[in-house]
């Protein structure tokens, strides 16, 4: 193609494209869900199932919304999340999360909750995203 030949007029540039990625396995990683943070944070979910599998969410005191929408604090790409799916909260050293009428739901280990208080090792389903919650020493 010449550098110097012109696009037609009805041809859009995104200016911000969408990226396609997909997760590597990692065979020295365990299947058994028992992986442990270590670190000064009060709470964590790390996604172990879906896209962006092995990413970590510290979520600080205070509420944090997890969704597909762009200001989400937990962010979660995919048309199986609601823009605001879930309201995660900290206070008082205990982990709450609150469903904010979603689609799809909010699972703990299975289990559709519309509110619930997380414990280290709960299996939180958003969508097709599986997050691991865990605790730090913070």
């Amino acid at each position: 193609m010449n550098a110097d030949k012109q696009l037609p007029d009805d041809v859009e540039i995104e200016e911000e494209p969408t990226l396609s990625w997909e997760p590597g396995v990692d065979s020295s990683h365990s299947d058994t869900g028992a992986t442990r943070l270590e670190g000064a944070f009060a709470w964590a979910l790390t996604i172990e199932g879906g896209p962006q599998t092995g990413l970590t969410y510290v979520l600080g005191k205070g509420d944090s919304i997890a969704g597909r929408g762009a200001t989400s604090t937990v962010y979660l790409p995919d048309v199986t999340v609601s823009r605001e799916h879930a309201r995660l909260s900290v206070a008082n050293g205990t982990l709450t999360i609150i469903d904010l009428a979603s689609t799809n739901g909010t699972y703990i280990n299975g289990v559709r909750h519309a509110t619930g208080t997380l414990s280290v090792n709960d299996l939180l389903m958003i969508g097709k995203f599986r997050l691991r919650v865990s605790k730090g020493h913070g």
